[in-house]
């Protein structure tokens, strides 16, 4: 009764009898075994292709499409083009904030004494006019009656130090040494300069301060005494800075000039690889604009010291010549070499660079109105870090000492060599002048130069500060009442609030493509606007703090 046994001898089913037209187990069998002895002759043809004639032909015709990835590569063209166009932007600026310092540089020499004279006079025949003015002089005559004065003690005070001591102790130390008193005396003109211009600034206020307020200073003769020091500190290490490098220039093997000229590549490295927002490119580039006239200057002096140590020999300039320019085009060639790879690093346009020439301009171009803060000297000092009053202390002690005046003719050439150095401030400062106006127009700000200013309380922000301007006569009246007067006349629409603020920081100026803060709430047109901190906010000495993003 068991199972019947198969003819597989098994007791699997029997596979069914193939049907009219479809073919064997037997041929299914051969065909399946035809099939895969061809599929392995194909993979054997396969394994023999892949010789190393054809991997090298392969590699030699392979191809690809570069628009399949259009914005990468553009982009990469664009950074091309910036790097390319960094030397030409960066060199307008530095050309135009150097002839900026040195309008503030012969400000000093050309009409600072005439105004002195000016307010002296003014003093002396205050009598014959009469007491109509509740001040004896003017803010401005203070000011400057006070830096002529600083001027002429540290000048009488540089007598007694020895030029040729220091030059003599200087040359008998060790190139090493050398090296290090350099730098330490770069990072100390930094740190002083800094602290300088606000001992100057707190002499100035305290000096012209209304009398009627409350007291809150140590008084004016102490502020004054402070000024005088840091003036003669500033100028004696400013006169080492110059005496290190006269020692450089006269080395025979020119090893410690070579050293000194490699220290500016050593600044590539502490720059290029750090993040840089737009207000530190700026912060830096007004930097680089003052140590490069700093630099002009100090090679000055050492051209001067060394033509009177060989009695004005023409042909010794020559053997310095090549020196001076070495110095120079180092220095050049580091501040492109760093903006190009800062702004390539940081995704910055070369358009910033304009952006900062005109942020300058407008210094300048505030500063000529009839309602100005401040000088722009002092503008020029806060802005770039260069303090004109030490620099000229040096720079008229070494002219004096090295030029000998002697008779009427010399004192004749005296007389018409200052003729034309008023030329020459005249000249540069219409030049300008006229330049800042069309960089300001360019930049299309000049419509904020007209608008009113609101002063900020000493508690208070200035954004949360509210006015009511009264355009037809130019008069506007803060929220405590006082009345601010503007002699400029004021386009102004009715809706749109005022884009000129004044910080406790003497920073108010605004940046051509910035982003104000909300002065009034009325206003619908800043509301949107997202806060952001000014490009001309920022100062040379903001090295760190909440203006800087």
């Amino acid at each position: 009764r068991g199972e019947p046994k198969t003819l597989w001898g098994s007791s699997e089913p029997r596979p069914p009898a193939a049907g009219p037209g479809q073919p064997s187990p037997q041929q299914r069998t051969e065909t399946l075994g035809f099939y895969e002895s061809d599929r392995g002759r194909k993979k054997k043809r396969s394994l023999s292709d892949l010789s190393l004639l054809r991997f090298i032909s392969a590699e030699l015709t392979r191809g690809y499409f570069l628009e399949h990835n259009e914005a990468k590569y553009t982009e990469r063209r664009e950074r091309v083009y910036t790097c390319m166009r960094i030397p030409k932007e960066l060199e307008k600026l530095m050309f135009f904030g150097i002839f900026l310092c040195l309008d503030a540089f012969l400000y000093v020499f050309t009409l600072l004494p005439l105004r002195v004279f000016l307010a002296m006079f003014r003093f002396i025949t205050l009598p014959c006019y009469g007491l109509r003015d509740r001040r004896l002089l003017q803010p401005a005559q203070v000011c400057d009656m006070l830096k002529g004065v600083i001027l002429v003690i540290c000048y009488f005070m540089m007598h007694y130090v020895d030029y040729s001591m220091m030059y003599h102790l200087i040359r008998g130390q060790s190139v090493i040494k050398l090296y290090i008193i350099y730098n330490m005396l770069e990072v100390a003109d930094r740190l002083i300069s800094s602290f300088g211009q606000d001992i100057l600034d707190a002499l100035y206020w305290t000096a012209t301060e209304p009398k009627e307020r409350k007291r809150a200073h140590i008084g004016v003769i102490p502020h004054f005494f402070m000024a005088v020091f840091y003036v003669f500190l500033h100028a004696i290490l400013i006169m080492v800075q110059a005496t290190t490098l006269n020692v450089a220039f006269n080395s025979h093997n020119k090893s410690l000039l070579t050293i000194m000229m490699s220290n500016n590549f050593v600044e590539i490295k502490g720059s290029v690889f750090k993040k840089f927002e737009k207000n530190n490119l700026f912060q830096m580039s007004n930097s680089d604009i003052k140590e490069r006239f700093t630099n002009y200057v100090l090679l000055l002096i050492v051209c001067l010291r060394n033509m009177e140590q060989f009695s004005w020999n023409p042909d010794h300039f020559w053997v310095l010549f090549p020196d001076v320019c070495m110095v120079v085009a180092s220095e050049i060639a580091v501040d492109i070499v760093k903006h190009a790879f800062i702004t390539k690093f940081n995704d910055i346009t070369a358009d910033v660079y304009s952006e900062y020439r005109a942020s300058l301009a407008f210094d300048l171009v505030s500063s000529r109105q009839k309602n100005a803060y401040t000088d722009y000297s002092d503008s020029v000092s806060r802005r770039m870090g260069f303090i004109p009053l030490p620099l000229a202390v040096l720079l008229i002690r070494v002219v004096t000492s090295s030029i000998k005046v002697q008779g009427v003719l010399a004192y004749v050439c005296v007389v018409l060599f200052y003729c034309g150095l008023i030329s020459l401030k005249v000249l540069n400062s219409i030049v300008l002048l006229g330049k800042s106006c069309q960089y300001v127009k360019e930049a299309k700000m000049e419509e904020k130069l007209f608008n009113p200013v609101v002063t900020a309380t000493p508690g208070k922000p200035a954004g949360k500060q509210q006015g009511t301007f009264k355009s037809s006569q130019g008069i506007s009246t803060d929220e405590n009442g006082s009345t601010l007067v503007t002699n400029q006349p004021v386009h102004q629409k009715e809706n749109m609030p005022s884009l000129l603020v004044t910080s406790n920081s003497d920073q108010f100026l605004t940046t051509p493509d910035g982003e104000e803060k909300d002065i009034s709430q009325d206003s619908s047109e800043l509301k949107h606007r997202s806060a952001k901190k000014d490009l001309l906010e920022i100062d040379r000495f903001t090295i760190c703090g909440n203006r800087i993003d």
